[in-house]
């Protein structure tokens, strides 16, 4: 992905039951809900984060008001998807044009179980961006990816077969790092120095924004995507809920920034 200024990273992630009553009472609630949040927040963001699950949980009518919600983001913007999509290469190839053709975004996430197979898909789209999972953000991401195969524990390998994959098709690829696990991401970037980081984990599962300035530009100065979801989506649950999502943004983008300057 090009460098990017802006290091804060906004999931697009809405639930019906949370939004506030006024919106759901009105037409196309998620729409109008994500639209509100982006207007009130493009100036202070580096890129957004649909994760598709929380649209297709709506079905069909889900996927269209995601569609029109990204037709709604400034180009400028990079749209990651967060779809963690892995299959054989054949259905990679459809969940790749159904993100890349279909909605346009920029990113996605992807589960390399499958190997490499599952991923060249997405690999070979150019200027557009792989994000793999290394080390996920959740509680029990230690019970797979702390699996120690030889001496070294799965994710390290994940990191080292994505940077393989990034030689062969460079500017291509990226990890998934979790802010929970400060120590893991530290380890990752000395794995990893040149590929771009998407960290999920600060804010409502409390990860270590410090660890993820310290740890998440590239060797060359390219800096991560920094994700928050909850936090600032359900900043406010009545009619403020625009100002105030883009308050709490605004306050998380300026805490990276002052941790920028230190770091």
């Amino acid at each position: 992905m090009k460098p990017h200024a802006e290091w804060l990273c906004v999931g697009l992630d809405p639930v019906m039951e949370r939004l506030p009553e006024a919106v759901r009472q009105g037409q196309e609630p998620l729409v109008t809900f994500c639209r509100a949040i982006i207007n009130a927040t493009s100036d202070l963001v580096g890129a957004y984060k649909p994760n598709l699950g929380f649209w297709l949980a709506y079905g069909a009518r889900g996927v269209a008001a995601l569609q029109e919600v990204l037709a709604g983001i400034p180009q400028h913007i990079p749209v990651i998807l967060d779809g963690k999509f892995g299959d054989v290469g054949h259905t990679a190839a459809a969940y790749a044009r159904f993100a890349f053709d279909r909605l346009g975004v920029t990113a996605v996430t992807a589960n390399p179980y499958l190997g490499v197979d599952s991923l060249r898909p997405f690999l070979e789209r150019p200027e557009r961006t792989l994000f793999v999972l290394a080390r996920t953000s959740n509680p029990s991401a230690g019970e797979v990816q702390d699996q120690v195969v030889g001496s070294k524990p799965l994710y390290e390998h994940i990191a080292r077969a994505t940077m393989a994959w990034d030689r062969e098709l460079p500017g291509r690829c990226g990890l998934v790092v979790g802010a929970t696990y400060p120590d893991e991401l530290a380890v990752l970037r000395e794995i990893a120095p040149t590929l771009p980081f998407l960290i999920p984990g600060v804010g409502a599962q409390g990860g270590s924004l410090e660890a993820a300035v310290t740890h998440g530009p590239t060797a060359d100065g390219v800096g991560p995507f920094i994700n928050s979801s909850r936090a600032i989506l359900y900043a406010s649950s009545g009619p403020d809920f625009d100002r105030a999502a883009r308050a709490a943004a605004r306050a998380l983008r300026e805490r990276i920034n002052r941790l920028r300057e230190v770091a």
